[in-house]
C-alpha cells in the first residue's frame, strides 16, 4: 500500500515457544529472501506486519511519542529513534533497586523505557552541531513519516520543523505532539500527563465523592495522544497514497483529554451539569460499581439496564427490590443512589468473592475481581491473546525480557513484539553506514560528539 523507502538486507525471523503460559521470541536475523521458509505458522507476510516498508524517523521522547511510534513499530513500520547523546529521559527512570536486573554496561536503561522502545533502531545525534543536522535530512529524505514532540517552535529552531523538512521530502508525513497544541495562550508551555489531567478536567471527576481529586494510576492521557496519533498517521499516509502530498498533523495532551471527557462533556456543553467524582460508580448508570466482598477482595459488577438489574436482583436474592417503587427504572435508581449503594454494600459483603463470580457466571451480567497486577498477567485470557511475550535480551540478568503484547490481532498481517529495545546510540553506524558515510567520518563524528 505504501511506498517502500528500500528493500531490506535481512529479515527477523521469531521461533515462538511457551513457557509457563509466556510465548517467548528467539529473534534471529537471516539474509533477505522471498521465499526464506519461515515455518508453518509463520509466513513471510505474517511476521511482516501490515506497516512494512515505512521509515519513522521518530525525535520523541518520554511516553506520548514514543508509545506512538511502538505501535507503528508492532505493525511493521521501520522506526529510527534519534536519540540526544544523554538519551531518551526514561532510560534513567529506574524503579527502586532496578538496577539490579541489568548487567553492567547496558546502560543507561529501564523498564520503563524498554516497555514503550521496542522495535527501533537507535541513533544519537547532537543537533545543534551541522553535520548531525545533514544526518537527519538524509534520513528525512528516505523517510515516510515524522514524529515529534518538542515545544512548539523548538523544531523549526533546531532546523528540523516540517517547513525544512517537507523542503526535502515534499511525501513526509510530519507528526508534531505537544503540550497544548501549536496555538493559542498555552502552545508554549511545557505539557505533562498529570497537568493535562488536570486542567482537562480527568482529575476532577476521579476518586471518591469525599476525597481528593486522583491521578489515574498510569499515563492514560500520553498513552491516548499517543494512539490518536498513531491513528492519524496512518490516515495520513493513506491520503499520501492517493495524492502523492505529506502534510503536517499536530496533537496534544490538552485536546487530546477534552476529548476524552465524552458523555461529562456533554452534559456539561448541553445541559450545564459538572461532573463529580463517583469512586469506581458509573455518573448514570446504577448499580455500575465496585463493592468489597466478605473476603475483602473488590467485585466489579455492572447492570446496564432493567433487564440486566433484574437478572442481578435475582442471582443476589433480592427479589423484592423489583417490587420496589424506588428501583423500576435505571432513572429512578441514579435518584436514588445512595439507598442502593447501601443495599449492594450490604449484599456483596455477605459472600466472598469467588463465592459471588459462582453464582453470577452464565448470568450474562458483566462481572469480575478487581486484580492486583499479578493476578491480571495470571489472567487465563491473558494468556490465551498472547498478552506477555518473552524475547532474549543479554542486558537483562535473567537474559530473558517479557514485554506486554500487541492488543490488536491481524488476521494476514501479524504483529510483532521483537526486536528487543535498543541501547543508547545502538544502530548508529548501521545507519550512519546506510546513509553512505565511511568508516572514518563515523569515526571524525564519534570524536567531536556529533553522534
Amino acid at each position: 500500500m505504501f511506498r517502500l523507502t528500500s528493500r531490506p538486507a535481512f529479515t527477523l525471523h521469531a521461533q515462538p515457544s511457551y513457557r509457563n503460559g509466556i510465548k517467548h521470541l528467539a529473534i534471529r536475523k537471516q539474509p533477505y529472501s522471498d521465499s526464506v521458509d519461515t515455518g508453518a505458522d509463520l509466513k513471510p507476510e505474517s511476521i511482516a506486519g501490515p506497516l512494512k516498508g515505512v521509515r519513522v524517523l521518530d525525535f520523541s521522547r518520554i511516553l506520548a511519542g514514543p508509545f506512538c511510534s511502538q505501535i507503528l513499530a508492532d505493525y511493521g513500520a521501520e522506526i529510527v529513534k534519534v536519540e540526544s547523546l544523554q538519551g531518551d529521559e526514561t532510560r534513567s527512570w529506574q524503579g527502586k533497586g532496578e538496577s539490579e536486573d541489568w548487567e553492567e554496561g547496558s546502560g543507561p536503561m529501564s523498564f520503563y523505557f524498554a516497555s514503550v522502545n521496542r522495535n527501533k533502531k537507535s541513533i544519537t545525534l547532537d543537533l545543534k552541531q551541522p553535520e548531525a543536522l545533514e544526518v537527519a535530512y538524509r534520513l528525512a529524505k528516505t523517510s515516510d513519516v515524522v514524529l515529534e514532540n518538542f515545544v512548539p517552535g523548538s523544531a523549526d529552531r533546531l532546523g528540523i520543523g516540517y517547513k525544512k523538512l517537507s523542503e526535502i521530502n515534499p511525501r513526509l508525513v510530519y507528526a508534531s505532539i505537544s503540550g497544548y497544541g501549536a496555538s493559542g495562550p498555552y502552545s508554549k508551555r511545557a505539557g505533562y500527563d498529570a497537568i493535562a489531567a488536570a486542567e482537562g478536567g480527568l482529575m476532577h471527576i476521579t476518586g471518591h465523592p469525599d476525597g481528593a481529586p486522583v491521578r489515574p494510576g498510569l499515563g492514560m492521557t500520553d498513552m491516548a495522544t499517543g494512539l490518536y496519533t498513531h491513528g492519524a498517521i496512518v490516515s495520513a499516509l493513506y491520503r499520501r497514497d492517493r495524492t502523492g502530498k505529506g502534510q503536517h498533523i499536530s496533537s496534544s495532551l490538552f485536546e487530546t483529554q477534552i476529548s476524552l471527557l465524552i458523555n461529562i462533556g456533554a452534559n456539561w456543553l448541553n445541559r450545564g451539569i459538572e461532573g463529580q467524582r463517583y469512586g469506581a460508580a458509573h455518573p448514570s448508570i446504577v448499580p455500575y460499581n465496585t463493592w468489597r466482598c466478605e473476603d475483602g477482595q473488590w467485585l466489579t459488577v455492572a447492570a446496564n439496564n432493567d433487564r440486566q438489574f433484574r437478572t442481578l436482583c435475582e442471582r443476589i436474592g433480592r427479589s423484592d427490590l423489583l417490587e420496589d417503587e424506588r428501583f423500576t427504572t435505571n432513572l429512578k435508581r441514579v435518584e436514588h443512589r445512595p439507598l442502593m449503594d447501601e443495599i449492594f454494600d450490604t449484599a456483596f459483603a455477605s459472600k466472598s468473592s469467588e463465592e459471588w463470580v459462582r453464582i453470577l457466571d452464565g448470568s450474562g451480567l458483566a462481572h469480575g475481581n478487581v486484580n492486583s497486577i499479578q493476578k491480571a498477567f495470571e489472567h487465563p485470557q491473558t494468556q490465551a491473546r498472547d498478552m506477555v511475550q518473552g524475547l532474549e535480551w543479554e542486558a537483562v540478568k535473567s537474559k530473558q525480557w517479557k514485554a506486554i503484547g500487541p492488543p490488536v490481532k491481524f488476521g494476514k498481517t501479524e504483529a510483532r513484539v521483537g526486536p528487543r529495545p535498543p541501547l543508547l546510540g545502538e544502530h548508529s553506524e548501521e545507519i550512519l553506514a546506510g546513509l553512505g558515510y565511511s568508516t572514518s567520518e563515523m569515526k571524525e563524528f564519534r570524536r567531536r560528539g556529533v553522534v
